[in-house]
């Protein structure tokens, strides 16, 4: 038998998978030998954390045993000792029996004196003693912040006072050290948390004493005073109703001591503290008013002007409506609105990046708050201030900021505050003062070159101020400023006059216009959108807002009397007038066009500055260079539409009867919209039914557009009135309200539109109020002597009424007459109840002159501008004012040039410039006087005046040709001449042709 082996035995073992690498078994024990050393590592870390931790819970349960026994032993101890002190400030946990044993601790010092209290600091215990009192007096202070009504706190209260008061080295010492470990933000605390009505609480009067005892101990020169005085601002100043908490002797007494008159050691910057909230700011303005108003006259002129500082800085420093509370109601608002400043385009259209803030919320403000920071812009306040500071010169440019940054901060009271500045007899000594001492001296626009340059230096940081406060003082006292007063041409001698005179008015325009063209010429050099003046917070945007307003309201009343020399308003010595209108062509192309009619005028200046300036201030552009951009816009549009081939089809065809021009015109073109700006061919039908001879190169459709605006523009069809000047404005009766009539503005004013479209002068006149809103402009009291001259007089004279104006029994409200009905309307809420007095008698004024000539027609205007705008993009009309609007629509009051006539003629048939019939005729012509010349041009173009640019923009072009040999037939408007044997019948014939008003037809 063979052996049969059944133990352990070697065997080799064969990997059939391949050997392994050897590469491979290194990194595993490598892997191997560092998890175990990273083990070995933790398990260390472990036992030394489990030793701290072990150490640190011996130490904890040894001091929490030793703060026991220090608690035990204190408990049972009686009299007052360091040591007894020891035992309360190691002992101490912080819970309610720590804070009755200090209670009882503050009282035991107390009882026992000035010895217990200040006796170790003259034994060896001294610097223990010192430790110890400020730890101790630092948990006092923290527990009166926590319970300032508990029966211990008024012990706590006397016992820092004694320490306040005292005039020991070590407890002044103290007193800085409790200063720097949250005093005055511990006794904010207490304030607040004593309920309003409980004035009786025996804290309070300690408290009141307690807050300014720093200022006696410490020279105001230190820098502890410094600090206490920052401290005390903002965390005793800061409480809501700070005035309220105090009961009378205890106000009173704390009015005393407070130290305003250092005020001045305050820098203004410290107002502007960006980590404090924004309500406490409010509260600080508010108590500060309240406690410092009625020691004005009693500080020094550098306190005065630090007061004001202060002041300024924190009302630039809170964002807009921050000072309004917060209404269910209607938001209150200026009642002198933002005519065309862009204010109302930031809410109606889109921001360029689509990115909107949230709106801001208003902190709530109780009423009595809301009652003394009212008092900043009380007639009373502002008038106190002007006094005080006419006293102390020094002070003014404190007094000129801080009525600024009212009006910026409290948008709804910029009214209230202007025209206490404005309309009192001082209001025109301080525009004088303004302008002749601080805005004319100054370098800011004197030099346009410079302009950039003195703008960013901050050596004319003092004159902003003073020249956007004379901005808007004047720009609201044109508001109701009327002619006889601007223009200061009253016979009488106490009648109101301008308070500058025109010379001055020709200087500060020029001044203004040299400083804002530049911030739309470089507005991405000086980054207008978000920038601020070097030094302020006043922000660019703003700024250029009211320099341009104001420019526009001075060139309002230059345009309608002519004051400035005829350049002023040019900016063309600074610009090439040809690159200019080629680029600002090229770039309007450029915008998107199915979002740049929605485009404020303040986004049209970041995205062109060419535009911009069209757009602001166009004045600053010659009128005739700004006229070819317009027919350059119009003819790129009609370019972008496939419009501008005068030889297509017409897209639309309409008949209408010479009888019915407007109503057939109405329901045959009123669906098309906009697409009224192609060609369209019209057919006109005689009384008898016929269709009239004739084929359309221009001339046919013009005359329907004439005949139309004659009969749509006719004040016996109720939609017009005349003024006195015989302008045009809309109807603001009921009827023309309704929606039928407000489809007819609408239908008027793509007819307008189509005929500015087209370059075909329009024969009618409107009143320049009307075409403000054209231009999105508001009309004031100046405009209304045009519309009503009775009651324009009558608010004249209530506004320079030396009387008492309740005396006239007026009230807000307006009365209207609908076809024999009365109606009255409230100008303002209640307004039948609210007597016209003689601190809102300009409110009433401009009330009344804003709805007779801007709310009255408001449903009217909107829907002619409506239909205008589909046809003409509404920037193009911004380019120009109204009397230039009116020249665009009618042409120019302007001699008729017979050679500019004759060099832009054409001629047909056999006529041409040598023929002896064309040499009659312009002789005849020539013989014309301009009255006669003007009928020529009504019967060939249903205008009588001239193109502004000359005949070679008439449309269609003036032409002459041939009608037969007919010489007994009269010429016609579509021929303009026929071939006549002799120059005194042809004269004779013409004559009797552009006089006889004849249609399309005659023959």
């Amino acid at each position: 038998m063979l052996p049969v082996f059944s133990g352990p035995s070697r065997q080799r073992q064969i990997n059939l998978g391949g050997s392994r690498s050897t590469y491979s078994s290194q990194e595993a024990i490598l892997d191997n030998l560092k998890s175990q050393r990273e083990q070995r590592q933790d398990y260390r870390r472990r036992i030394e954390s489990a030793i701290r931790i072990q150490a640190w819970w011996r130490a904890a349960s040894d001091q929490r045993k030793l703060r026991e026994g220090l608690r035990k032993r204190f408990d049972e101890s009686s009299g007052p000792s360091v040591e007894w002190t020891r035992m309360l400030v190691v002992g101490w946990r912080g819970n309610e029996a720590d804070f009755k044993r200090l209670g009882r601790w503050s009282r035991t010092l107390l009882q026992g004196g000035d010895a217990a209290l200040f006796g170790p600091f003259t034994t060896p215990h001294r610097s223990s003693w010192v430790v110890l009192l400020r730890q101790a007096l630092l948990r006092t202070l923290n527990a009166i912040s926590k319970s300032p009504t508990s029966t211990d706190a008024p012990h706590h209260l006397q016992l820092l006072t004694a320490v306040f008061s005292s005039k020991e080295v070590d407890s002044v010492g103290i007193a800085s050290f409790l200063i720097s470990r949250g005093f005055y933000s511990d006794l904010g605390s207490a304030i607040q948390r004593i309920p309003l009505n409980n004035k009786s609480n025996p804290s309070i009067p300690l408290v009141a004493t307690l807050v300014t005892l720093p200022f006696a101990v410490f020279p105001i020169t230190s820098a502890v005073y410094l600090t206490s005085f920052v401290d005390l601002l903002w965390h005793i100043f800061t409480v809501p109703l700070l005035p309220n908490r105090f009961p009378l002797a205890s106000l009173t007494e704390l009015s005393k001591q407070l130290p305003f008159s250092s005020l001045h050691i305050i820098s203004p910057a410290i107002f502007t503290d960006p980590t404090v909230s924004l309500t406490s700011r409010v509260h600080l303005l508010a108590n500060l008013v309240a406690f410092v108003n009625p020691r004005l006259s009693k500080l020094s002129a550098t306190a005065f002007s630090a007061f004001l500082q202060g002041i300024a800085a924190i009302l630039e420093s809170l964002p807009p409506q921050a000072l309004d509370p917060p209404s269910k109601g209607v938001q209150e608002t200026s009642w002198a609105m933002q005519d065309d400043s862009d204010m109302s385009d930031v809410e109606v259209a889109p921001k360029p990046a689509q990115i909107r803030t949230p709106p801001m919320i208003s902190p709530p403000l109780d009423a009595r708050t809301v009652s003394r920071l009212q008092s900043l812009v009380s007639p009373a306040q502002i008038d106190a201030l002007l006094t005080l500071t006419s006293k102390q010169p020094s002070t003014r440019p404190s007094l000129f900021r801080v009525l600024l940054s009212l009006c910026t901060a409290w948008p709804s009271k910029k009214d209230k505050v202007l025209s206490s500045l404005v309309f009192p007899q001082m209001g025109s000594l301080l525009i004088k003062e303004l302008w002749r001492g601080w805005v004319r001296p100054s370098p800011l626009g004197k030099d346009v070159r410079q302009a950039l340059e003195i703008a960013r230096d901050q050596r004319c940081l003092e004159v902003w101020t003073p020249l956007l406060l004379l901005v808007d003082m004047y720009t609201h006292a044109l508001l109701t400023m009327g002619d006889d007063e601007f223009f200061s041409i009253a016979t009488r001698s106490n009648a109101p006059r301008n308070p500058l005179t025109l010379d001055e008015l020709t200087a500060f325009s020029k001044q203004l216009m040299n400083i804002t063209f530049p911030l739309y010429w470089n507005e991405d050099q000086l980054n207008v959108k978000e920038d601020c003046i070097p030094g302020t917070t006043i922000r660019w945007e703003p700024v250029r807002e009211k320099l341009t307003k104001c420019l526009k309201a001075i060139h309002t009343r230059d345009s309608r009397r002519k004051f400035t020399h005829k350049d002023h308003w040019l900016m063309t010595s600074h610009i090439d007038i040809q690159s200019f209108c080629e680029a600002a062509i090229f770039e309007e192309q450029k915008l998107d066009r199915t979002s740049s009619r929605s485009l404020s005028k303040r986004q049209m200046a970041y995205i062109s500055p060419r535009l911009g300036v069209l757009n602001n201030i166009p004045f600053a552009i010659p009128f005739s260079a700004r006229v070819e951009i317009f027919r350059d816009f119009v003819s790129a549009d009609m370019t972008r539409l496939d419009l501008s081939d005068p030889f297509a089809r017409p897209k639309f065809h309409c008949v209408v009867r010479r009888g019915q021009i407007a109503k057939d015109g109405y329901d045959g073109l009123n669906s098309l919209g906009a697409q009224l700006k192609g060609r369209i061919q019209i057919t006109f039908v005689d009384q008898f039914g016929e269709e009239e001879r004739g084929i359309d190169g221009g001339g046919v459709f013009k005359e329907f557009l004439t005949s139309l605006s004659k009969e749509a523009f006719d004040t016996d069809r109720g939609l017009w009135l005349f003024t006195d000047q015989q302008e045009l404005y809309p109807n603001p009766h009921a009827y023309a309200r309704e929606p039928h009539q407000l489809n007819w503005y609408r239908f008027i004013g793509r007819v307008l539109g189509k005929a500015l479209y087209e370059g075909i002068l329009i024969d009618v006149a409107f009143a320049t109020f009307f075409m403000a809103k054209w231009l999105g402009r508001q009309s004031y009291l100046d405009d209304l002597a045009s519309l009503d001259p009775e009651l324009y007089r009558g608010l004249i004279y209530l506004k320079h009424y030396d009387g008492n104006p309740e005396d006239l029994a007026l009230n807000f409200t307006v009365t209207t007459d609908d076809f024999g009905v009365q109606n009255t309307i409230n100008l303002i809420p209640d307004g039948t109840n609210i007597p016209v007095t003689r601190e809102n008698r300009m409110q009433y004024i401009y009330l009344v002159s804003n709805y007779k000539l801007n709310a009255q027609i408001r449903l009217q205007s909107d829907a002619f501008f409506d239909g205008l705008s589909d046809i003409i993009d509404p920037k193009w009309l911004r380019m120009f004012n109204q009397q230039e609007l009116q020249i665009l629509v009618g042409g120019t009051e302007d001699p008729v040039d017979v050679d500019d006539l004759r060099s832009n003629t054409i001629y047909g048939g056999v006529y041409d410039e040598s023929h002896p019939t064309i040499g009659a005729f312009w002789r005849v012509v020539r013989s014309l006087d301009q009255p006669q010349r003007c009928a020529l041009l009504r019967f060939v173009t249903s205008c009588s005046r001239p193109p502004l640019l000359g005949f070679k923009e008439l449309n269609p072009k003036f032409s002459i040709r041939d009608a037969g040999s007919d010489t007994a037939r009269l010429p016609t408007a579509s021929t303009c001449v026929n071939l006549l044997k002799s120059e005194q019948a042809l004269r004779r014939k013409l004559l009797q042709a552009i006089n006889s008003g004849a249609g399309f037809d005659l023959s």
